[in-house]
């Protein structure tokens, strides 16, 4: 499929990405596959933009949120470039979902919304975004007990010594370990 075949031109999908697994992998190809370009939105990008949610409580917790919006930022980009896009493909930007209003200010509102669904959470984004007048796609919607990988998950294996790199793409490993992060993980 070359890119003037996609569906639509722009998509933003977004996400914590605390840390990036093979799932969230899968996750922006997904996004990317039916658009030319991709901008990857961080949730939480900083404590003044991170909320409490009902939904989700343990979102907005710091521990949920140790890594910085660079670090997410260069773990998306490496990890994108690694698959074989090119940086003209996509862009990575803040995505402040806990107080939409201030959406517009990161991306364009005619392009596409890439969701995924599976608790009351992303369903609360779904709301939100719809609350916008934004055009919304779920590329699926599944129950929680399906969802795959949990960032908590694989914070967890990482603190307790198990075995995590097949979790997460090469790029992600090398960040991992030259930037300390488990023993960043375990003092939190």
């Amino acid at each position: 499929m070359t890119s003037i075949d996609k569906p639509f031109n722009i998509g933003v999908i977004h996400g914590r990405f605390q840390i990036l697994h093979n799932d969230h992998m899968k996750y922006l190809m997904a996004g990317k596959n039916l658009c030319n370009h991709l901008i990857v939105g961080i949730t939480n990008p900083d404590p003044t933009l991170t909320k409490d949610n009902n939904a989700n409580p343990h979102r907005s917790k710091a521990s949920s949120n140790f890594l910085t919006f660079y670090e997410r930022h260069v773990m998306i980009r490496e990890a994108l470039l690694e698959v074989g896009l090119k940086l003209s493909e996509f862009s990575i930007v803040p995505f402040p979902i806990n107080i939409p209003e201030l959406i517009k200010y990161y991306v364009p509102l005619d392009a596409i919304f890439f969701l995924s669904i599976y608790d009351d959470w992303g369903k609360q984004k779904k709301t939100y975004l719809e609350s916008l007048g934004l055009n919304i796609h779920v590329l699926w919607e599944v129950p929680l007990e399906e969802k795959g990988i949990s960032g908590s998950d694989l914070r967890n294996l990482m603190v307790n010594g198990g075995e995590w790199q097949h979790l997460v793409p090469n790029s992600v490993i090398n960040f991992i370990e030259k930037n300390g992060i488990i023993d960043r993980l375990k003092l939190l």
